[in-house]
Order: structure tokens, then C-alpha cells, then sequence
């Protein structure tokens, strides 16, 4: 992939020559809100798919964590000055945010999602500034200098994402806006600077052709080029957030910060990932661990399980998915299964699943272990039950045989990514309630609590954050 994107920025040069070098609280919606999709749509929604410390961050969450619902959000940011709004897919597989540009012609005009989309212009905002080709960010994103890129010139980029689709155009840098945590339930308005990108050609289903079209997509990724690094390479904010997606009633609890409560046991980050890789060390359904080879669970290159809250289901190598679905449905013999569009596993059953069926329990580093329930891994559809497990040995070259668990296994559970300390746990939790978070200055907690945005109408906040807002997000995979 690395090689693909500087082959191909050196070509957006040429498109970009002519544009010189001049002297962070998002409210959060779920995309298909009301609408029924279809399985065919969840696979699609995965396969696309990378100063004083304050206190905390209070990100407004919106959404549903079922599967049946194609768990999609995205968020209403604030750019620029006099800031303008944005809708943006939030993708934690990836590092850059971009917005679509005033300068694109293949970029969508409309949206059948229900709002208007704005094409930004560095010319409308007073605090826009375009990054020249000699500005380290442009080093660091592009793997060193560019050839042919030079001082006058804006620092281009390109995305593939693991559909095919494709953005590129050049960097700017311009205020965003966000809520700060000032006391329990409180929040005061705040900005930073950020890089992002203004998409100036998009393809596949970035382009005019989408119908579900929005801004752009937010990366939230480990990189120094996403948001809540460039934040806290500024010193706004610590490099730890955390999210809980209420499965239950929708929406949840987004925030960056110390979060002191509840206690969260954690488990190491594989060093030298570009995504949230742990180290899995068994996988247990019901009472009975399964019988794996060791070698599912050797650390390394694509080795260990990437957590991800912007995909939707699960996917298992081929060698774990095939003993723990049999497992599954040993539980009842008498299950008629279906195969529905060549790749889901479904049956009819009227009682209790949760009664008929097993826990299904990820065992990690440091003790840490991950219990899903039979009302986490199973959903509706038509009249049967389907099965949220994914066989990724069935998937494209680069996803093949590797484990990633989505929002089917993290929603109802407060999941904390701690970048300060290179680690990631989480621990069931009631995503409608309220965390706590501790100033780093003063030493002070403060009440953070649950968003539902979507039905609670507070979409209309005029500040917003450009972070990340979790689960199941329209994810972009750049494996």
C-alpha cells in the first residue's frame, strides 16, 4: 500500500502544482436511522473501509450497535472561520480526515441521508492555510520528501481504501471546534488547529455516483497524522480515549481523557501495527475452549486481533470460525440452517437465545478476556437468526485469515485505548449511564455521560469536534 501511495502522489503533483503555498465535541448520527438494511448491505459497510491538558472531551454518540441496522454513524463537525459544518464518515482504520473540496468535480452535490453537503474552501475561512511540500507532516505522511514536490507547492495525498475507492488532493490546515469538560455534565468551547485533507478527485463509492454520499471521512487511527494525535502532540488533550456503544438503546459514551472510572483491566498493544493489534490466546464457547493450532495466535506481522469499532461484525480466520460456528449450533440439533447470500449462516428458532445458546468468551494478554453474548453474536433477519461471525479466510487477499472484531463484540462494553501506555481493555458496562474523568491538572473527576443524538435532536450544536466517534462507523479498511 505504501508503495501504491507515493507512486501515485508523485501523479497528483502535477494536478496539485497550481495551488500555492500560503504564508476536535462532534455531535455524531447514525446513518441508516429507521431503515431496514439487508445483509448484503453489512458486508458492503465493512468491505469499505484508515498547551493545558484539559480535563477531558465530550463526544455526543448517536447510533445502534446491531448488526440488523448496518451499524453506521457519521458526525456533524465544525470547520474554519466562521466555521462551516461537515458530515463525516468516523473511521478508525485510517489516519487522515479529509473533507471533499471546492475545487472537485467528481465529488457528490447531494445526499439522500437528509442534509446538505459543503464543499470546502480554503477561501471562505480566514483560519485556512494551505501545507507546503516542505512542512514536516508532509514528510511524515508520504515517507519522506516527494520528487517534483517542492517549498511553493501544497503537500498532496492519496487514500485507497479495500474496496478500491480512492481520494486525493492536498493538506490545509484550519481551526475545528469541540467541547471541553469544565465540571460533571458540563462542557465549554474550545478549538484547535488540524491537518486535513481537501479531497479533490474521489472514486468508487466516494464519488457523485453515491447517493448516501457525506463530507468526508474522519481517521481516528495510531498514526501522528490522526486527530487525536495532532490534539495531543498540541497538548490539548492526553492520547487516551474511550467509547461505549449502547446496544440497547442506541447512542452511548465518547470521551477523551483519563477515564478513572469504571476500572478498565488492560492488555498490551502489539508493537509496530498500524492498527489496534492484541494478542488473543484462546477463544472459549460456552463451558469448552476450542482445540486451535498455537499459530492462531502467534504475535507478528498481520498477526493478533485488531480492534476495531468502525466494522460492524466480526471476522475470524477460517480455522477459528469453523469450530466455534459448529460449536454454536451443536447446541441445538435440531436447527435447519441456512446459508443465506452464499455467505451468512442462518436458522428459525422461537425460544430464547440467550437461553439456547453459548457465551462466547476472547482470552487475551494480562488475563484480559472478552464475553459475547448470544443476543451480541445473533440477529434478526426475515424470521430466522443470523450469525455475526464472518469467515475472514473467505475474504479479499488482505483480509484473509485475520482476526477483526467490530462493533458486534464491543457494543455494551466501555472500551479505553491508552496511546500514552501502548494499551487497550474494556469491561462490561451500561452505555446509558455516566463515566468519570480526571483532570489532569487538578486532579478533579467529572461526570461524563450518554448521547443518543439521533432521537435527542442535538445535532443543531454549533461546536463540534473533529475526533473520533465510535462504533460502527462506515470503516474503510487500509490493510
Amino acid at each position: 500500500m505504501d508503495e501504491i501511495r507515493n507512486c501515485s502522489t508523485l501523479l497528483l503533483i502535477i494536478f496539485i502544482a497550481g495551488v500555492s503555498a500560503s504564508n476536535g465535541v462532534f455531535s455524531v448520527k447514525y446513518r441508516y436511522a429507521g431503515r431496514e438494511r439487508s445483509l448484503s448491505d453489512l458486508k458492503a459497510h465493512d468491505d469499505r473501509r484508515q498547551l493545558r491538558i484539559l480535563a477531558g472531551v465530550d463526544l455526543p454518540l448517536g447510533g445502534s450497535g446491531r448488526p440488523d441496522g448496518v451499524g453506521l454513524y457519521y458526525a456533524k463537525i465544525g470547520i474554519g472561520t466562521p466555521s462551516k459544518d461537515y458530515y463525516v464518515q468516523v473511521d478508525t482504520g485510517s489516519d487522515i480526515m479529509w473533507v471533499n473540496c471546492i475545487q472537485c468535480r467528481e465529488c457528490p452535490r447531494t445526499s439522500s441521508l437528509g442534509m446538505d453537503l459543503t464543499l470546502y474552501n480554503i477561501q471562505d475561512s480566514v483560519t485556512g492555510k494551505l501545507v507546503p511540500c516542505d512542512q514536516e507532516f508532509c514528510y511524515e505522511v508520504n515517507g519522506g520528501p516527494l520528487s517534483g514536490c517542492t517549498a511553493n507547492m501544497s503537500c498532496p495525498y492519496l487514500e485507497i481504501y479495500g474496496d478500491g475507492s480512492s481520494t486525493a488532493g492536498y493538506f490545509v490546515k484550519d481551526i475545528v471546534q469541540y467541547d471541553r469538560v469544565s465540571g460533571d455534565l458540563k462542557t465549554t468551547s474550545a478549538n484547535g488547529s488540524v491537518i486535513f485533507g481537501c479531497g479533490a478527485r474521489q472514486s468508487g463509492d466516494l464519488g457523485s455516483s453515491n447517493e448516501e454520499a457525506l463530507d468526508g471521512i474522519l481517521g481516528f487511527g495510531k498514526a501522528n497524522s490522526s486527530m487525536i494525535s495532532q490534539l495531543a502532540a498540541t497538548g490539548k488533550v492526553k492520547k487516551i480515549f474511550a467509547h461505549c456503544l449502547d446496544g440497547v438503546n442506541g447512542g452511548g459514551i465518547f470521551a477523551i481523557g483519563h477515564v478513572v472510572q469504571p476500572k478498565v483491566n488492560m492488555t498490551p498493544l502489539i508493537p509496530n501495527q498500524p492498527h489496534y493489534n492484541v494478542n488473543m490466546t484462546a477463544v472459549q464457547v460456552g463451558h469448552d475452549l476450542l482445540d486451535l493450532p498455537i499459530e492462531v495466535f502467534e504475535a507478528g506481522d498481520r498477526k493478533g486481533a485488531i480492534i476495531d469499532s468502525g466494522t460492524t461484525l466480526a471476522y475470524l480466520p477460517e480455522m477459528v470460525y469453523e469450530p466455534l460456528v459448529s460449536k454454536i449450533i451443536s447446541q441445538q440439533p435440531d436447527l435447519k440452517v441456512h446459508t443465506v447470500r452464499d455467505e451468512y449462516t442462518c436458522f428459525q428458532y422461537s425460544g430464547s437465545v440467550d437461553d439456547g445458546f453459548p457465551n462466547v468468551t476472547f482470552y487475551f494478554e494480562n488475563s484480559v478476556f472478552l464475553k459475547v453474548y448470544p443476543q451480541e453474536y445473533l440477529f434478526p433477519f426475515e424470521g430466522l437468526w443470523c450469525i455475526g461471525w464472518q469467515n475472514s479466510g473467505m475474504q479479499s487477499r488482505d483480509r484473509r485469515n485475520m482476526t477483526l472484531l467490530g462493533d458486534l463484540v464491543l457494543s455494551n462494553k466501555l472500551v479505553l485505548y491508552d496511546l500514552e501506555h501502548q494499551a487497550i481493555g474494556w469491561t462490561e458496562y451500561n452505555c446509558s449511564s455516566t463515566i468519570k474523568v480526571q483532570d489532569e491538572q487538578t486532579g478533579t473527576l467529572h461526570l461524563i455521560g450518554s448521547h443518543s443524538i439521533y432521537s435527542a435532536c442535538s445535532l443543531n450544536a454549533q461546536w463540534c469536534i473533529i475526533l473520533l466517534l465510535l462504533s460502527t462507523l462506515l470503516h474503510t479498511l487500509v490493510y
